[in-house]
């Protein structure tokens, strides 16, 4: 398995890994619209300095993808920048094989050439699968946000 920078060429690929993350996610979110969406800017995020865009290979195909990228908090945290993770995805036939989680691994790496000290994500709490992969990496759950919905 190789993990590697995103191309430009690999884009078609990544927008497909986008559309079949919003489709596995859209069961545990119940204010995501219903036409097609999209998360991320993953062309502008393969261009930009602040986040680095990963693909994982397996015999030459990719496999898995996600990101790395800088963010800047608000003035009252100790640390004036955190690392973010997302665009975890790994397709179904590869899952349970490390992919995420070296992915995972290379972001960390690339975090720590920019003196990050912190990392963080987000997971939907309905998606066991996704939290345990990411305990297995060391993240712990930290926050809780919660939703009400007055008109129901």
């Amino acid at each position: 398995m190789t993990i590697r920078p995103a191309k430009k060429e690999d884009l078609p690929i990544l927008l497909d890994f986008e559309q079949k993350l919003i489709e596995a996610e859209r069961p545990m979110d119940v204010t995501l619209k219903t036409e097609k969406i999209s998360y991320y800017d993953i062309g502008a995020y393969i261009d930009t300095e602040n986040t680095e865009v990963v693909v994982a290979e397996i015999d030459n195909t990719i496999v898995g993808s996600g990101y790395g990228q800088i963010r800047n908090r608000q003035d009252f945290f100790k640390q004036k920048q955190i690392g973010y993770i997302g665009f975890i995805y790994v397709k179904e036939e590869h899952r349970g094989k490390g992919v995420s989680q070296k992915v995972i691994q290379y972001l960390y790496d690339w975090f720590k050439t920019k003196n990050l000290d912190e990392v963080r994500l987000t997971v939907y709490e309905k998606n066991p699968r996704a939290i345990k992969a990411y305990e297995k990496v060391g993240f712990e759950k930290h926050l809780i946000e919660m939703r009400i919905n007055l008109k129901e």
